[in-house]
């Protein structure tokens, strides 16, 4: 199953031992990580992203669900992005990219105060035992969310009602006065571009997903062709 991890520990150093359990239990199998990044948060609130791995394909990951958990993380104090963490294009973020609640956002910032460091990690793992024992046993603790099916198809309730506003003035616009027409031709021309910017959002989100779930199958595919090559 797809997840989002974020493991919080006290310091830098015992995240970094973190991470590097989560890429020794994905050369053991136990799980497949596909990126990950390492997140502190400072003294005033703000978060520095410490390291993140956007090599390869992983970079086409991050503007969406990785990045946009990144930028919301980082809170209202907002993100600093480290020197190594060019990756992170997630500071106009919201729920929906990051394809989980906001409760999972609210039960994390809770335990990521000030002065503490967590390790974000986006990942597919069959049973949830691996990641927990070998988190709990540096001292780090574990969050989890099933990312959720990005939708395919726009709000279409919301356009319809747009629609019907739409018909509605531009019935309007046989009777009634001139004066009054350019008004309603303004408001129907801002109701048009609000639809044409809802059908782009859901476009882009569920293009975005098509390029994740690409990603993630060239991943799986290189770990396969590398484990056959060992075993050869």
């Amino acid at each position: 199953m797809d997840r989002m991890l974020v493991v919080v520990f006290d310091n830098e150093s015992k995240a970094y031992e973190g991470r590097n359990a989560l890429k020794q239990l994905d050369s053991e199998g136990s799980i497949s990580v596909y990126a990950y990044a390492v997140l502190a948060k400072r003294a005033d609130g703000s978060a520095t992203v410490k390291q993140g791995d956007d090599g390869g394909p992983l970079g086409t990951l991050l503007g969406t669900s990785m990045g946009s958990l990144i930028g919301l993380l980082g809170g209202p104090a907002g993100l600093a992005i480290g020197a190594t963490a060019g990756m992170v294009t997630g500071l106009a973020a919201d729920l929906d990219n990051a394809r989980i609640g906001d409760d999972f956002i609210e039960d994390v910032t809770k335990v990521l105060t000030p002065n503490r460091v967590a390790v974000v990690a986006e990942v597919d793992e069959d049973w949830t035992t691996p990641v927990d024992t070998r988190m709990e046993a540096i001292g780090g603790t574990v969050f989890r969310r099933a990312l959720s099916e990005v939708k395919h198809t726009a709000n279409q309730e919301e356009i319809a009602a747009m629609k019907a506003d739409v018909a509605q003035m531009k019935a309007e616009l046989a009777k009634t006065h001139a004066d009054r027409k350019a008004k309603l031709l303004e408001k129907i021309t801002q109701l048009d571009s609000k639809i044409e910017a809802q059908l782009q959002k859901h476009k882009d989100r569920r293009q975005a997903a098509e390029r994740q779930s690409q990603a993630k199958a060239e991943v799986l595919k290189a770990k396969a062709a590398a484990a056959k090559a060992s075993a050869s």
